[in-house]
């Protein structure tokens, strides 16, 4: 379950990061398969506080509880 957490998490950050440098790559895919994309950048701006603190709740559990 961590796994999958951290999988996802990942996503949300780099396309929120990718969505950052050239918005152009992910706002142009809002319908198919790849708008998983476009909306994992959403979240990662909308909620970046809650994400950010997601992600280091997850590096403190992987590098100290397991």
């Amino acid at each position: 379950m961590s796994s999958l957490l951290t999988v996802f998490l990942l996503l949300i950050c780099t396309c929120a990061y990718v969505r950052f440098l050239a918005p152009s790559i992910l706002d142009r895919n809002k319908t198919g398969l790849l708008v998983i994309f476009w909306k994992c950048a959403r979240i990662g701006e909308f909620k970046s506080p809650y994400v950010t603190i997601c992600c280091i709740v997850m590096a403190f559990s992987i590098l100290f509880i397991l």
